[in-house]
This record gives C-alpha cells, sequence and structure tokens, in this order.
C-alpha cells in the first residue's frame, strides 16, 4: 500500500468520505498514525494529549495489549458467526455484564454502538408495556438512528423531523441555568414536579418508559442533585413507567463507578451502553433488561434483531476491556483523581474570568466559558473556534461545545491518566483560556 502524505490523507477523506455531524467542506481532521495510553500522534509525528478519549469512549486509553492481544486471538480463531448461534465470547460477556450492572438486571441484547442500542430499548419497552409514549429530556443526545434521534432533545433533532413517533421531552435539572428560574438555596426540585406533571398531561398509561442519561454528556456534563435519580425512579414505579438509563458515555468508570446510576444507587429497568465496553477498540452496544423483563420474553416473541449482534471479536474485547478495568484499578484512579480534579477546575474558574462554571463527577466534566458570568451570555462559535486552535496548536485535543447549548471545553481524559500527565493537560486548558478572557465583556 502507498505510503501517503498528511495533505494527502486529509485530501482524499475529504474528496472521498463524509465526516459526522459538520459542514463538509469545514472538516479540519487530524491525520492520525498511532497512539498509546493518553497521547496519539499524527503523521508528521506531533503528539496530542488526548483529553476528551477520542468522543468519550477510548476508557483504558489507547492500544492497551491485553485488548489488542484478545481482538488478534480471537481473529485467528473464530470473528463471526450467524446470530442465532452463539460462542465461548457471547455466553462469558453476558455473564458477566449481569455482574458488574446494577440490581436485578441480567440479559443482554447486543448491538453494534449507543444508537442501536437505544433503538431496541425503545423497542423492548414498548413491548413489555404495551405502551407507546417515551419521555426523554431536552439536553440529551441518544443518538442518530430514526428512534434515537426523536428522543435526543439537541438541535440534530431538529434538523431531520419527522422522526419516530411518541417522543416527548422534559427540562434538565441544569443548575447552572436552571429553567426554572430557581437558585440553589432557593430550590424547591422543580425540575422533579415539572416531570410528573408532564406525564399526568401525556397520560401515564400511554407512556412506556422514561430514558435519561446517567449524567448528561455532550450537552453540557449535567450532574443531577443527588437525590433526583431516586425520586425519578420512585415515580416511574408509582405509574408503572420503565427507567431506562443510556450509560453510552457515562457508563465504565467513567464517573468513578461501573455506571453513572451506581452513584446514586439506583437500578433502573434497562440499561444501554456501548462506548467503553469495548473502549472504542471495536464495535459494540448492549441494551442489558431487568429479570422481570427477560422472563416476559421467554413465551413471547422479540421483534429484534441485527446481523451482528453477539459478534464474536466484539465480544472479546469487551471481556477483554472488563478485564482491564478492574487489574488496572481504573474505576478507583477515575474516582481518586475526579477529586483532584474538580479541585483542579475550581481553582481554574477563580483565575478566569471567562470560566462561568465548572462541573464534574470523576474524570466527566466540562469548564463552561461565558462572555459575561453575570448574564451568562454563550460566547459566539468564533471564539470557540480561537479556544480551539489554541488547544490543538499546543498538542491537547478535546470536545468543544459551540452552540445554543453552551461555548464548553471538556475535560474527559482516559481513566488510566496520571496525576503528572493531568496537570500537563491542564496547563495547556489554562493556556488556551486565555484567548477567551481576552473576549469577556
Amino acid at each position: 500500500m502507498t505510503k501517503l502524505t498528511s495533505k494527502e490523507i486529509v485530501d482524499l477523506s475529504k474528496e472521498y468520505t463524509f465526516f459526522s455531524w459538520s459542514v463538509q467542506g469545514q472538516a479540519n481532521p487530524i491525520p492520525v498514525e498511532k497512539a498509546e495510553g493518553i497521547y496519539f500522534w499524527d503523521v508528521d509525528g506531533k503528539r496530542y494529549i488526548d483529553f476528551s478519549s477520542q468522543l468519550m469512549n477510548t476508557n483504558i486509553g489507547h492500544q492497551h495489549p491485553k485488548v489488542v492481544k484478545a481482538i488478534q486471538d480471537q481473529a485467528a480463531k473464530l470473528c463471526f458467526v450467524h446470530p442465532g448461534n452463539t460462542t465461548d465470547v457471547r455466553a462469558q460477556l453476558g455473564k458477566k455484564l449481569s455482574e458488574v450492572t446494577p440490581g436485578n438486571l441480567k440479559k443482554t441484547f447486543f448491538a453494534l454502538g449507543g444508537s442501536e442500542a437505544n433503538e431496541n430499548a425503545i423497542k423492548i419497552a414498548r413491548f413489555y408495556t404495551g405502551r407507546h409514549k417515551i419521555l426523554a429530556r431536552y439536553r440529551s443526545y441518544h443518538g442518530a438512528t430514526h428512534g434515537s434521534i426523536a428522543l435526543t432533545g439537541d438541535y440534530r433533532r431538529n434538523a431531520v423531523e419527522p422522526a419516530m413517533p411518541g417522543g416527548v421531552h422534559f427540562l434538565d435539572p441544569f443548575c447552572y441555568r436552571c429553567p426554572f428560574g430557581q437558585k440553589k438555596e432557593s430550590c424547591k426540585r422543580e425540575c422533579i414536579s415539572h416531570l410528573e406533571e408532564v406525564i399526568k398531561y401525556e397520560g401515564p398509561d400511554k407512556i412506556a418508559a422514561i430514558i435519561m442519561e446517567g449524567v448528561v454528556g455532550s450537552n453540557g456534563l449535567i450532574v443531577p442533585p443527588d437525590d433526583y435519580w431516586p425520586r425519578v425512579r420512585e415515580i416511574c414505579d408509582k405509574y408503572g413507567i420503565l427507567l431506562i438509563s443510556d450509560e453510552v458515555m457515562s457508563g465504565w468508570g467513567r464517573t468513578g463507578n461501573w455506571f453513572a446510576v451506581d452513584n446514586w444507587g439506583v437500578t433502573p429497568d434497562i440499561i444501554t451502553t456501548a462506548k467503553g465496553i469495548t473502549s472504542g477498540y471495536v464495535p459494540l452496544g448492549a441494551v442489558i433488561v431487568s429479570d422481570k423483563i427477560a422472563e416476559y420474553f421467554e413465551d413471547k416473541y422479540l421483534y429484534a434483531g441485527l446481523t451482528y449482534n453477539g459478534h464474536a471479536l466484539a465480544c472479546a474485547a469487551a471481556l477483554a476491556t472488563i478485564e482491564v478495568y478492574e487489574e488496572d484499578n481504573l474505576i478507583e484512579n477515575a474516582r481518586t483523581l475526579g477529586n483532584y480534579l474538580g479541585e483542579c477546575l475550581e481553582d481554574i474558574k477563580s483565575r478566569h474570568p471567562s470560566v462561568g462554571d465548572v462541573r464534574y463527577i470523576g474524570l466527566f466534566s466540562t469548564i463552561e466559558l461565558v462572555a459575561n458570568r453575570e448574564t451568562k451570555e454563550i460566547f459566539a462559535p468564533s471564539v470557540m473556534a480561537e479556544v480551539g486552535k489554541a488547544l490543538r496548536e499546543n498538542g491537547l485535543f478535546t470536545f468543544i461545545m459551540a452552540n445554543n447549548m453552551g461555548s464548553m471545553v471538556f475535560v474527559v481524559p482516559p481513566l488510566c491518566i496520571t496525576k503528572e500527565q493531568l496537570d500537563e493537560g491542564l496547563a495547556l486548558v489554562e493556556k488556551a483560556l486565555e484567548v477567551a478572557d481576552k473576549k469577556v465583556s
């Protein structure tokens, strides 16, 4: 194969392939050649600190030898079987998922990503309850397929409507920008009473499920109040509504626990997940349901199927990835370093006038930038583009939000990061924040 220059790679990629969620002519990809741990290198040898775990999924870090070997060994033995057949890795992974998920979650339907997982969770919830409507929050992203985009609350849904019918949205527990106009000291959990009011308007007997991200990810990294998840669980039980936790981004140690809901001691009826289940090494998604839901389908037809359900290569990668979480103490590292990261972010907020808020749980965090702290005015995309350019030029790669949901710099590094590496990355973030500080009114 001909070795291409970095320019040739970018030019050919832009001419012959599409890039996600972008104006194609404005795409500016980094031509990546290799990666290891929290770092990756472009074709010209420039090193970048990966401060967003690529797309919040490379949780164990890049190129972990245990997972690479598991993929190689499985590929040499058996890559694929008919989804109606099974393999040792599928059997072992199903059992392992029932052990690491909370409560009575037991049985898994496999997919190839988060969108597919949420799509099939919708089907399962509707079959099980005989109801049609699914409630989701406005600040949410649940995927790009027909059903999952209908549940997504952000701007990406509006562009492709009409989507799947039956999706209903409600407001978020976003304390920094409370949609109910409250402060923490005056809050009476209007976000909870609002949800119950929506349920009553929509008809409890028509609602199959409520789906929420364990912690909202790309729409602002919203960590809910401590009683929020438990009280939503109570409301679901009251009306016989299933509770689905979308742990695609917030799962797999990211918040300092296996899954975000574990932080509040809540067991949902269904967990959907992807990303960190294989750390992105091989595509895999999963819908993990309670024993009661699993029992329901013992004598009823499950109208759900995918060619790659239980893909052998993906299951082998997932098993090895879970072993890495356990053996390398990555979840504990996320919890411990997460506390340190929170202290650092609060310090950064105190010293940079462009920082309106910092939100964090484990190694899942964001820095919200504002043009004015009093009015909480969002920065223009052009300013965030300058911030992003400064980060990239200094060798740091991360997710930047620049839309009507806010202007933010995310800090979501691989869970294998050390304190010294975290300090190194934060220093580069602070350098870029100087660009925004000059734009504060």
